[in-house]
């Protein structure tokens, strides 16, 4: 017996709903802890990475691009799916690279965390990229993207206007925020 068996949701029951390029979606019947059931409706993702990049004169590199679920434009980290079998380190290269024209010479692991875990299992590969160097970008046939260059303050001035809201870009926000103050002092 595990320490958390009391906190367990036995699958009794799993119907496929949706098979597609990105996600795969299903509903699972479980066994509640306390005997009853319910229904947990799950989005499979192969997961994915995000790149902070940062520029030597101190800037963060972003892209501005629209989100239709979201019906409008946003700014984020440049991001992407992991191909199947493909490493977190080798997908955020190719990113950084195909979304901005940026090519790195040191990429350090930032976190890897859960993007929606009440609802999926999309696992984020968070990496910071540093020494970087300004190249063509290669966004892929259905990407449009601006690639712009932030100040920290200017960040912040675009997330206090709601132009930065995902969770991938508030999370390098505030890392890269906290490197900044670690190295004053």
């Amino acid at each position: 017996m595990g320490k958390y068996d009391h906190l367990y949701e036995k699958t009794i029951a799993s119907q496929p709903i949706y098979d597609g390029r990105i996600i795969k979606v299903k509903v699972d019947e479980v066994l509640l802890p306390n005997g009853n059931t319910a229904k947990r409706e799950i989005v499979n993702h192969q997961g994915a990475v995000a790149v902070l990049p940062l520029t030597d004169d101190g800037k963060m590199v972003v892209v501005r691009q629209f989100r239709k679920p979201l019906e409008c434009t946003i700014v984020e980290i440049p991001a992407g799916k992991l191909e199947i079998g493909e490493e977190a380190l080798a997908c955020a290269k190719r990113e950084l690279e195909e979304e901005t024209g940026y090519v790195a010479e040191n990429y350090t692991l930032l976190s890897s965390f859960y993007t929606s875990p009440g609802f999926a299992d999309e696992l984020l590969h968070v990496f910071v990229a540093t020494g970087l160097t300004k190249g063509e970008s290669r966004p892929d046939e259905d990407e449009f993207v601006d690639v712009l260059e932030l100040t920290l303050d200017e960040a912040h001035d675009l997330h206090r206007t709601g132009e930065i809201r995902d969770a991938k870009t508030v999370v390098a926000l505030y890392a890269w925020e906290n490197k900044v103050l670690r190295e004053r002092g």
